[in-house]
């Protein structure tokens, strides 16, 4: 499906149980939220949930019932762009391009990263949640417009 006003997508991960005012601002206005795991605390996800659709999984530190319903990866598909979410992209088990995605979203490291690889844009946003290290704080979205998608860092001032 090819649409002409451009559909942004938020992506967050890592928030460890902090969501920032800073992050909450970048992700309003998305068509969908996607967290990427290491979420930390069920309240975040109601707030992100109060923003957009929202798609979660859950990472290494969530723990406790309300993190029994996250997955471990998740599968979507939004105006045709079809995206893999995996929290920490060494447990990725499938080869992408062949399986048909045009995008992997993952988290874990803190890093912000995006790169093309076989025609699959691996992005990971870094961490929106308590600074690591000198690691920056960032958020990321995924515009989708006229059948292809690209991403954008978004550092965020604390």
């Amino acid at each position: 499906m090819r649409t002409e006003t451009p559909i942004l997508i938020g992506v967050i991960s890592d928030t460890h149980g902090l969501l920032r005012p800073e992050a909450l601002l970048e992700l309003r206005g998305s068509n969908h939220i996607i967290h990427a795991g290491d979420v930390g605390a069920p309240e975040i996800l109601e707030k992100l949930a109060n923003l957009a659709p929202l798609t979660a999984i859950g990472g290494n530190v969530d723990k406790g019932a309300w993190a029994r319903k996250l997955a471990e990866n998740e599968v979507i598909e939004i105006v045709g762009i079809s995206i893999y979410v995996v929290h920490d992209l060494a447990q990725l088990e499938l080869k992408p391009e062949a399986a048909g995605f045009q995008v992997v979203i993952s988290g874990h490291s803190h890093i912000p990263k995006q790169e093309m690889r076989n025609g699959v844009l691996y992005f990971n946003p870094g961490s929106a949640g308590p600074r690591r290290f000198k690691l920056p704080v960032t958020v990321g979205r995924l515009i989708v417009e006229r059948g292809s998608v690209r991403g954008e860092i978004i550092p965020i001032s604390v």
